[in-house]
């Protein structure tokens, strides 16, 4: 069976994995220097990298060729965690194991020395997700874990976890990825893999990863599948259900004219194509993010990337004709159209208000 891309480009070194520099920088120090700590906590948001990092860190420290701070990948500890064989790395769910009977069943395991490797590391996903009782049973072997004992707890709500715990990890922030970050990942993925892809394609790829590796691994796999060759922003846009840009464009020149009847009519008329009405508004509101920040910091900012020369072009003319002012009243109007579409009796009724009072102040 063939590996999905997140997991076959896992970086299996500190030097391939892109981003969390602050992060990488700390471990690695850390095991140069010998320091290593017997808890950490890996908070951020999902597709991160902070189960990639725990079990990069767990095969540093066991390697047994390690070079610096990098492990060697060929030794039989890196083997076995590689493959996922490794018995002395425990990788934990939270979500599926959050009760005190499976901390206990931990806790009985951590006595225990290692079968093969240096270090037992517990890996515990998602340790929000741990009931009351569970946590304040891990607490006690926080406190006084023994030496072989290493645990990594990871988590996307840092804010649910008892402050006791946290007391006694070492915490580290991750970050989401930009979209430099993550198209350096894509252009690696697509030139060993073959992949012939348009860049805006790719681009659009990276926008709509929401800043999460895993997600844009996942939907570049997906494209793959969706077309073996030649991938152009039209797949990405038909795979992904996104609104045409043309569609989101020809409305903001109704917007320029003060057409308010013109807007609407347009707006209706896209609707009986079977458009997806949330789905507009979304990019809408995106379209006039990218206008204010275009007005603010020009053509160069990394937020506009997946737009086209022609798209780009045509963004910067219609954002000639408003003030800074008006694009954050019609962004507000817009965000507000938005919240209220899945209430409203009519659903197009929001956005075609927002539209009448837009005209009505530029």
């Amino acid at each position: 069976m063939a590996l999905v891309l997140y997991r076959k480009y896992r970086p299996k070194t500190f030097s391939e994995f892109i981003g969390q520099e602050h992060v990488v920088q700390t471990l690695t120090n850390e095991i140069l220097q010998k320091m290593i700590s017997h808890a950490y906590l890996f908070s951020g948001p999902r597709g991160s990298g902070k189960t990639t990092i725990a079990r990069l860190f767990a095969k540093a420290i066991n390697c047994q060729n390690r070079n610096g701070f990098e492990p060697c990948n060929q030794c039989l500890s890196c083997q076995e965690i590689n493959q996922g064989r490794a018995l002395d790395i425990v990788e934990i769910d939270a979500a599926s194991h959050r009760g005190i009977d499976d901390i206990r069943e931990l806790k009985e395991g951590i006595n225990f020395p290692p079968t093969r490797l240096k270090y037992k590391v517990f890996i515990i996903d998602e340790s929000h997700q741990l009931t009351k009782e569970a946590a304040n049973a891990l607490l006690k072997t926080l406190e006084e874990p023994p030496s072989h004992a290493i645990f990594i707890l990871a988590t996307t709500e840092v804010h649910k976890m008892i402050p006791t715990i946290l007391s006694r990890c070492q915490r580290f922030d991750f970050w989401k990825f930009t979209v430099p970050q993550i198209l350096k990942k894509m252009e690696f993925i697509i030139k060993n893999e073959k992949i012939e892809i348009e860049k805006e394609a790719l681009e659009l790829i990276a926008l709509n990863s929401a800043g999460s590796m895993r997600d844009a691994e996942s939907i570049l796999d997906q494209s793959i599948n969706f077309k073996s060759g030649g991938i152009k922003v039209e797949d990405i846009k038909n795979l992904l259900g996104l609104i045409d840009l043309e569609l989101v464009s020809q409305l903001c020149d109704f917007l320029i004219k003060k057409d308010s009847l013109g807007a609407i009519n347009f707006l209706n008329e896209t609707l009986d194509r079977g458009m997806d009405l949330e789905e507009f508004a979304k990019s809408l509101i995106n379209y006039f993010r990218q206008s204010l920040i275009f007005k603010i910091a020009g053509p160069q900012n990394p937020i506009l990337f997946g737009l086209t020369k022609e798209q780009l072009e045509k963004l910067k003319t219609q954002t000639e004709n408003f003030k800074e002012e008006d694009i954050k009243n019609m962004l507000n109007k817009f965000l507000e159209a938005q919240n209220k579409i899945k209430y409203s009796s009519i659903p197009q009724l929001p956005l075609e208000l927002a539209i009448v009072e837009i005209c009505q102040k530029i």
